[in-house]
């Protein structure tokens, strides 16, 4: 009885130091972390608890109080959260950036999209445009909106308009809710059935940063840590290039 008492306590005990981490992170961000978690459950163990929201959302959430351990955000809204002690006091990580891209149905005919003007009359020809809605605090939404109003246009777009309130906006093209869907470069290759038709022209490109902090107090402060190491590391560059995304910083 006693062996068996010894043996099953060894065989509980890496169970109980198995740790697990809890992340929030944009939408934006969430391809690249995923696949990075995966890789990091597999090389210590720790779990990786993953969940996303827009930027807005995801402010507001930490400030009602919700926990975690990592938190990716832009570095604006972090430093804020950082200075109303719901960030940890720590440096906060640039992870890397992310321009706005144009989507169709995979299959359909690519609109013009190589200059200001052609993206505008694809945008004015087209039935119905998806795009993040700006009220859910989604980074591309909020641009996109006063680039429109800049250009003259917000009333016709806002008649046409899909407003995705979180999520994939490319999905409606899947659906069939929408002929063109303007997102995240990463957030929209993560949708079957959706093509890149490319990037918004250079001169009125918006790059989104993302960033990283930990919890003023994590659960487990050396995995948190090195989960963040690991998302900041060079490793996670290969990464970043296959979901659309360049490192933050040369």
């Amino acid at each position: 009885m006693l062996l068996l008492l010894v043996a099953l306590g060894l065989l509980a005990a890496p169970m109980a130091q198995a740790a697990e981490i809890r992340v929030l992170t944009s939408g934006a961000f969430k391809p690249v972390v995923a696949e990075v978690a995966a890789r990091f459950a597999a090389d210590t163990g720790t779990q990786v608890k993953l969940d996303n929201d827009t930027a807005g959302a995801l402010v507001r959430r930490v400030n009602g109080g919700e926990t975690f351990d990592v938190l990716i955000l832009t570095p604006g809204a972090l430093a804020d959260l950082q200075k109303a002690g719901k960030v940890g006091a720590g440096a906060i990580a640039p992870l890397a950036k992310v321009g706005i891209g144009v989507a169709v149905k995979a299959g359909a005919p690519r609109p013009d999209i190589s200059t200001s003007d052609a993206f505008k009359q694809t945008l004015l020809a087209a039935q119905r445009v998806a795009m993040i809605d700006p009220a859910a605090g989604g980074s591309s939404g909020i641009y996109l909106t006063r680039l429109f109003e800049r250009w003259g246009i917000a009333d016709a777009i806002r008649a046409k308009a899909v407003l995705v309130p979180g999520g994939l906006v490319a999905t409606r093209l899947v659906s069939g809710e929408a002929d063109i869907a303007i997102h995240q470069i990463s957030e929209i290759l993560a949708v079957p059935g959706a093509d890149l038709v490319g990037p918004l022209p250079a001169d009125i490109q918006n790059f989104t940063v993302y960033a990283g902090a930990l919890a003023p107090a994590p659960a487990d402060p050396q995995a948190a840590a090195a989960f963040l190491a690991r998302l900041s590391g060079p490793d996670t560059t290969p990464i970043l290039a296959t979901k659309g995304m360049q490192p933050a910083t040369p």
